[in-house]
């Protein structure tokens, strides 16, 4: 009896760490979907906009964890613009979590995808390291929507996060202000396969993109390859 315990331990042990990692290379599948549908949508993020982003968070599903009280919790990937300098290619993505988010979740209830632009050195940096607040850390607003919309205007250059939402087929910018973002380090050691800090991954170049991220890379890529950011 007690070897056939022993066995069942180490088969949990080694089964534990392959779902995590598979859970997590399903979330960066789920991401890269999301991108890909509302890039491909009618009236979707301005081009002069993603063309000015540094990096991309795309949370898929949030969902409310508090009936009533409109918190929720989400998690995801950001990808980055590679190197210190945020201006080469789209990179391997960290996972993040966003954490108190309403706005977007009013509209019935159901799951919500949040995408969110960081607009500069400052916002990527910070939110690579530490738990960022959207609007006290970090100024945040509600990102313009429409191919043609610009990005010279003054809420939009003012943000250094520019946030959207996108529920029940319907996209727009939404507010996400009181909302935290942070990196979610432990999915990131699930997804790797080793500890892994969120900048070591984006900004050292620690790691590859995993094969989960093609789809997320490779929109973006297409999208928007080259950055048009004001040095």
């Amino acid at each position: 009896m007690k070897n056939k315990w022993v066995s069942f331990g180490l088969l949990a042990a080694l089964a534990l760490p392959a779902y995590a990692q598979k859970k997590e290379e399903e979330r960066v599948e789920n991401s890269g979907k999301v991108m890909q549908e509302i890039l491909n949508a009618p009236d979707s993020i301005p081009q002069s906009v993603l063309d000015k982003a540094e990096c991309v968070v795309v949370l898929p599903s949030v969902v409310k964890v508090a009936i009533g009280i409109g918190g929720s919790y989400g998690r995801g990937v950001m990808t980055c613009r590679g190197g210190k300098d945020f201006k080469g290619k789209w990179g391997a993505p960290t996972m993040m979590a966003l954490e108190g988010a309403s706005a977007g979740l009013q509209l019935g209830g159901e799951a919500t995808d949040f995408v969110l632009l960081l607009m500069n050195d400052r916002s990527a940096s910070s939110i690579l390291t530490s738990k960022v607040k959207l609007g006290g850390d970090a100024s945040a607003a509600a990102g313009p929507v429409g191919r043609t919309a610009s990005a010279e205007t003054d809420v939009t250059m003012r943000a250094e996060v520019l946030t959207y939402s996108r529920a029940r087929g319907l996209f727009a910018g939404v507010s996400l202000e009181g909302s935290t973002l942070r990196p979610d380090n432990d999915a990131n050691e699930h997804l790797y396969g080793k500890k892994i800090e969120a900048k070591n991954i984006v900004m050292g170049g620690a790691v590859k993109a995993p094969p989960s991220a093609a789809t997320l890379i490779s929109t973006l890529d297409k999208a928007s390859p080259v950055s048009k950011a004001k040095a």
